[in-house]
């Protein structure tokens, strides 16, 4: 089992406006597994995924990727853990805007072991020839590409796409979702996706449907329906 989340809680607030957040979250995932969180505003899912991802700490509970604990890394391994092993997608691209699309994917490759090859993955993203240009004279589309690039180029274990597509209109948002589709089956990232999408998640190996901090529902796709035939 790559990734085990074992009884998560999670809370925020103090005494009487204390809301707990997440009410203790059980879910595991294989190794390459394409999963879709899927809630409404204020279920948890995003919490979740920072939890995972080493970004907020839970209150009790653990989560282990691939064997490790993350949960009990001193702040300078978590650093160093997240990353060499972890990949972030936002829904704000948050590039970095007076380098060149090709130098804002090169830092992510700088913080990667065994990073893939920048010009193939520039290739693969349709950005080859926005390579040369800085962030402002991209659209929104290609700077959520850019972000993608930064994000895999030093080939993660694990992809986390926080509403990816959230700030995109609808062809661009199909042409993302396409994307991180192909980097899935490309390289064999462990993706873990939130949306509100219910369309979304046909995408996915695992929809988990979050409610209240709980997980309600966990369906396992037979097959995975491609991008390009899911509409919404």
């Amino acid at each position: 089992m790559f990734l085990e989340i074992n009884d998560i809680h999670k809370s925020f607030g103090e005494g009487e406006n204390r809301v707990e957040v997440l009410s203790g979250i059980d879910l595991s995932l294989d190794k390459g597994q394409f999963v879709v969180l899927l809630g409404p505003s204020g279920s948890g899912k995003s919490t979740l995924l920072n939890i995972i991802g080493g970004i907020d700490s839970a209150d009790s509970g653990k989560i282990l990727i691939d064997g490790i604990e993350v949960g009990g890394m001193k702040e300078k391994q978590l650093t160093r853990y997240r990353r060499e092993h972890l990949g972030y997608i936002f829904q704000q691209y948050n590039l970095i805007p007076n380098l060149t699309v090709r130098e804002n994917v090169e830092v992510g490759a700088y913080l990667g072991k065994e990073p893939l090859d920048v010009d193939e993955l520039l290739e693969t993203l349709g950005l080859s020839a926005h390579a040369h240009k800085l962030p402002n004279q991209l659209s929104g589309g290609q700077q959520q590409r850019t972000s993608i690039g930064r994000a895999i180029v030093k080939n993660p274990d694990l992809l986390l796409c926080d509403e990816p597509t959230g700030a995109l209109d609808y062809k661009t948002s199909k042409e993302i979702l396409e994307l991180i589709e192909r980097v899935n089956r490309l390289y064999g990232n462990t993706i873990i996706m939130v949306t509100h999408n219910e369309a979304i998640g046909k995408m996915a190996d695992t929809v988990v449907r979050l409610r209240d901090g709980n997980v309600r529902e966990r369906v396992d796709n037979p097959f995975r329906v491609p991008v390009k035939d899911i509409e919404w």
